[in-house]
């Protein structure tokens, strides 16, 4: 009797499964890559599941985002884009992420699943069966779609913004963008997040923090077809790459395999010198963006038909408005998005890619869209008194920012199309859009010229790098040997490749690759980017902002001007304790690494002493009387003067601020280290005792030639004491490092002592004297003093690069 009866429920629970979508009412039905279903009544999407074990790929976005640059949650970002595969689990489907990187690329299978069991996989969902059909089976898709699968709610923790968590009863699905292709179905689910907030920039962004609503993307898209043919990763090409270790390698060969990213792109005819492509690259502009900045992005975007027509193909490359009635979240297009946020900030680019091959699916690049008002405000700075006739004279300005705009977009494209940046293009003419590149100003008879701002076409690198990436060879011709020449030829004729981390200031040494710099030397570009900043300064007046606009404005406008100087210094810094390297490799004609000579080493010391001394950080008298309190209603901001003399413009602190951003390059913990080595090992060499001995001499052996400069003196003073002392305590320098600071601090003792002059220098000597007392006694836990106000913000652009 018990058999019977279970046997019973079990023939009942059958047939409510077979009939789950029968019981459903007024379904809305969806055929493409997966077939699916709208239940209108219960706000549910059901997935009919025909591709078990099936490996496709699953991407999830953001297609709104929250509009703050600091939390960096942007319209149109995009997530990471992996390998999935369902897999049945009893009365469950599981959503399952195979480990891609350890793999056995073999026939062996039994040596493919060793390494698959060796290695864990994810499980990202499981989905209970609602009704099984043949080969079919019927699951409710929507708690997928409202998880936080792009982990806002783990961001904002982070970004110590506040605690969030999913509120469902304030989420829903959304229908406006979900929609199915043969090859791709696109869901999208409006996801509000319920919590308490604890950061400043939430509060900003939020009509109310308690409650942030953004709507979530998710694409499930077939995976291309195995005819791409992956290219080997170089370090010295320009390319990104992916990578993973390869167990079914012999012995003898490496095991961790490197390969670029890139698109897939073929010439129709390879026997001819000039072929179109079987399929294009095409990318699509955001029809949301205002002329005539659209304009500039499509210049700029379609600069790179240049480099891919250089090696063969005609019209390979094309740049195109998004029809109306295209999702810029669809995987089938490349899009350039003009994402807006309430702070100026960063632009990158971004690409889903395969991750078995390498193989770029799609480009995404996303542009800030007040990134272009900076530019405008720096060359307001530089122009001599630009409204002076008329309030409508903004043509110049507008046409450098639009420069600017050009170059941007080509250079994010090009992370899309699989390019690093090359921090070393400024050297060879600006040859590479992926440089980050300061404006190029000069003087001519006396007055500042801006016409040559940025460059206006793609550059010869970028020509090398599309050449190392997309170029077709036949058969006959071995690819390596080609790829090699065009690398070596391009460094024949003085091109060099270097990228982000061996290019930044802080500890870096290339003397080539720096950010935002301009010219062969860095040295004899921040003489002449000094010069520029002294006559735009004395020619500054009223007449840079516009009538009826408060003076408010004019001390901003000033602000990217006074620190007009500062990734020039940045860039000569680099050459103290620097190092010339390639990323060579056996066989190729690079140089592998060499010191910088002692002679550019003791030039660039000599420029860099000039950004501290008071003729460059006094602000000129009569430009003071122009920056009184701020204006009601338009108060200081994160690209504001910082000061210590609450509402009044605090010239001292201003002098303070550029001090200190010059004295902590130069006396980095790296790079006083390096002095160190290098003067053990050439006794010609600039070393750290010297380096020190001219700081000193350039500010507590200088006296000023008036009370304000020698006001602005011992700022600088102060500074160079704190950084001193530093150095004295710190644990990330050579112990060398620690006697050397040690030293010249106890010989400033007996120059303090005698060297007075009036009684404020009596004072201010017996104040620097107190301070190195208190010190050596205890230096261990003394706390230096004082600290210089934050820079404001500068940065052009940001680099931030994602690739998945």
């Amino acid at each position: 009797m018990k058999l019977y009866f279970t046997c019973v429920l079990f023939l009942i629970g059958n047939i409510i499964s077979a009939q789950f979508l029968e019981q459903q009412k007024n379904l809305t039905s969806y055929d493409g890559y997966f077939k699916f279903h709208y239940n209108k009544s219960k706000d549910e999407i059901y997935l009919e599941v025909d591709k078990l074990e099936s490996e496709f790929l699953y991407v999830h976005s953001l297609a709104t985002g929250l509009g703050s640059n600091d939390i960096g949650l942007d319209r149109g970002q995009i997530g990471d884009g992996v390998v999935v595969t369902f897999q049945k689990a009893g009365n469950k489907l599981l959503l399952v992420q195979p480990n891609q990187q350890y793999r056995a690329i073999t026939d062996n299978v039994l040596e493919k699943r060793s390494v698959e069991q060796a290695f864990a996989k994810s499980v990202l969902f499981g989905f209970p069966i609602k009704e099984e059909k043949t080969n079919t089976y019927i699951i409710d898709l929507t708690p997928f779609l409202l998880e936080d699968t792009h982990g806002i709610a783990d961001r904002l923790k982070f970004q110590k913004e506040g605690t969030y968590s999913v509120d469902k009863s304030r989420s829903s699905l959304s229908l406006e963008r979900t929609k199915a292709f043969p090859k791709n179905v696109e869901f999208e689910a409006l996801i509000t997040y319920k919590g308490v907030s604890s950061g400043k920039n939430i509060e900003s962004v939020a009509p109310d923090s308690k409650y942030l609503t953004v709507i979530q993307h998710h694409s499930f898209v077939e995976l291309p077809d195995n005819k791409y043919k992956k290219r080997e990763f170089d370090p010295r090409s320009g390319a990104i790459s992916i990578s993973y270790m390869d167990y079914a390698t012999p012995v003898q060969e490496t095991i961790t395999k490197r390969y670029i990213i890139r698109h897939r792109l073929e010439k129709k005819d390879p026997n001819q010198e000039i072929s179109e492509a079987k399929k294009p690259i095409v990318y699509y502009l955001d029809p949301g963006t205002p002329e005539p900045i659209r304009s500039a992005l499509l210049d700029g975007a379609k600069w790179w038909d240049q480099a891919y027509e250089a090696i063969g193909f005609k019209n390979a490359f094309q740049v195109k408005m998004l029809p109306a009635d295209v999702d810029p979240m669809d995987l089938r297009y490349n899009v350039i998005q003009w994402v807006h946020r309430s702070t100026r900030g960063w632009s990158y680019g971004a690409s889903v890619v395969d991750p078995r091959t390498g193989e770029i699916i799609k480009g995404h690049v996303s542009l800030g869209s007040l990134r272009i008002r900076q530019d405008f405000l720096i060359a307001q700075a530089l122009l001599n008194q630009p409204f002076k006739e008329r309030d409508n004279n903004y043509q110049p300005m507008l046409e450098m920012a639009l420069a600017r705009i050009r170059q941007l977009s080509a250079h994010e494209v090009g992370h899309t199309i699989g390019f690093a940046h090359n921090f070393a293009a400024s050297i060879k003419n600006r040859a590479s859009v992926m440089d980050y590149p300061h404006p190029v100003v000069s003087l001519k008879n006396g007055k500042i010229d801006i016409s040559n701002a940025y460059s206006t076409n793609i550059g010869e690198w970028d020509k090398v790098t599309v050449a190392y990436s997309y170029s077709e060879f036949s058969k006959e011709i071995k690819e390596k040997e080609e790829l090699n020449k065009i690398l070596n030829e391009a460094y024949q004729t003085g091109m060099r490749f270097i990228t982000d981390s061996d290019a930044r200031a802080k500890g870096g040494a290339h003397e080539l690759a720096h950010l935002w710099d301009n010219g062969k030397s860095a040295t004899e570009e921040l003489e002449n980017v000094l010069k520029v900043r002294e006559v735009a300064m004395t020619n500054f007046s009223i007449d840079n902002i516009r009538t009826n606009e408060p003076y408010s404005v004019l001390e901003d406008v000033f602000a990217p001007l006074y620190f007009f100087h500062r990734y020039q210094t940045e860039a000569a810094v680099k050459l103290i304790g620097g190092l010339n390297y390639n990323y060579a490799v056996k066989g190729d004609q690079q140089a592998i690494v060499e010191t910088v000579t002692s002679k550019k080493q003791k030039e660039a010391l000599t420029q860099i002493l000039k950004t501290l001394s008071p003729q460059v950080l006094a602000i000129p008298e009569d430009k003071l009387k122009l920056f009184p309190p701020r204006a009601y209603g338009y108060p200081r901001t994160r690209e504001s003067f910082k000061g210590k003399t609450g509402v009044g413009f605090d010239a001292l602190s201003a002098a303070s601020t550029a001090s200190e951003m010059t004295l902590s390059l130069l006396l980095h913990p790296e790079r006083v280290s390096r002095l160190v080595q290098q003067k053990s090992l050439n006794q010609n060499q600039l070393g750290l005792s010297e380096t020190l001995d001219k700081l000193i001499k350039a500010s507590f052996g200088t006296k000023a030639e008036n009370n304000y400069n020698t006001e602005i003196q011992h700022v600088v003073n102060a500074n160079v004491l704190k950084h001193i002392m530093n150095l004295v305590k710190t644990e990330k320098v050579y112990p060398q490092v620690n006697a050397i600071a040690l030293a010249k601090i106890n010989t400033l003792i007996p120059f303090l002592k005698k060297n007075t002059v009036n009684v404020n220098e009596t004072m201010y000597n017996a104040y620097y004297l107190n301070q190195i007392n208190t010190f050596l006694e205890k230096p261990e836990s003394f706390k230096v003093l004082p600290t210089s106000p934050k820079i404001p913000d500068g940065s052009p652009i940001g680099s931030f690069i994602c690739n998945f």
